[in-house]
């Protein structure tokens, strides 16, 4: 008897030519596939004209789902786990299932591929050394703006989900914390018929939003430049960094004068900004 397995496999986020040969292969022989949704991913077993069976694992039901799953392990069967689309458990149900099928000793074995959130930084040109997935921020806005402001000091490229009825005030609120000027890229439809990946300033993304309905709709991967790293010494920028501010602030009003200084020196603008204001 074959070895019980429980495949996490990750299915096209649009595109049905990205599921992988293997990915395909697990299917047609799995005993069972847990699916988010059936009736979605039947359709994706219906054009690789796999017969497997179906249940549904979601929010709602994960627990409960994971003790029938177990149950079918026992007896030495594999399980294939499949979300809507991407990889499972990367803002998607499937972590409480398999942790428990962990805990109670059997095999679970990724079959990697689509990711949105890798697709959109593999294609974005920001800096993709140091990154963190964040996923969907909160719906509403006070605690949306609470989560964005502990990340506003992250260095690394930050990587959000948004839907497309909170993708403008999503944006929105990270010009209030991230600031206007912030580099950022938002991918749209990745895979699809209309992806789009537009770079740009966060202001600049939300002005080409908001002035065309189309790139309102959709799914979003949005990409978020980290901050300045700060290199001066704690107890204040050091005299060069003051020398530059206080030439700029001849010529630009102060937060404009410490945001520049900031990125020719590697200072952080609040300090830069805050020695402005103490002259």
């Amino acid at each position: 008897m074959a070895e019980p397995v429980l495949y996490v496999i990750a299915t096209p986020i649009g595109n049905l030519g990205d599921l992988s040969p293997r990915a395909i292969e697990l299917l047609g022989r799995a005993d069972l596939i847990a699916a988010e949704d059936t009736r979605h991913t039947g359709r994706l077993l219906a054009h690789f004209n796999i017969k497997s069976s179906l249940i549904s694992v979601h929010d709602h039901n994960e627990n409960a789902r994971a003790e029938l799953i177990i149950r079918h392990l026992s007896e030495g069967k594999t399980i294939a786990l499949v979300s809507d689309a991407g990889t499972p458990l990367i803002s998607d149900p499937g972590f409480s299932l398999v942790r428990l099928v962990r805990e109670a000793g059997y095999t679970v074995s990724p079959v990697p591929g689509c990711c949105a959130f890798v697709a959109a930084l593999s294609a974005a040109g920001l800096p993709s050394d140091r990154f963190m997935f964040i996923g969907f921020l909160p719906a509403k806005h006070q605690a949306r703006l609470k989560s964005l402001s502990e990340l506003s000091e992250y260095t690394c490229t930050l990587i959000f989900y948004e839907s497309t009825h909170r993708i403008l005030d999503s944006v929105q609120a990270m010009i209030e914390v991230f600031g206007a000027e912030r580099e950022a890229v938002v991918a749209r439809e990745l895979t699809k018929t209309f992806e789009t990946i537009k770079h740009g300033s966060l202001a600049e993304l939300l002005l080409w939003m908001q002035s065309d309905a189309n790139q309102q709709k959709g799914e979003f991967v949005v990409l978020v430049r980290g901050a300045v790293a700060a290199q001066a010494d704690r107890s204040g920028p050091d005299a060069r960094s003051l020398d530059i501010v206080r030439l700029l602030a001849e010529e630009l009003p102060p937060k404009k004068a410490a945001a520049l200084a900031a990125q020719i020196t590697g200072v952080h603008k609040k300090s830069l900004y805050e020695a402005l204001l103490q002259r």
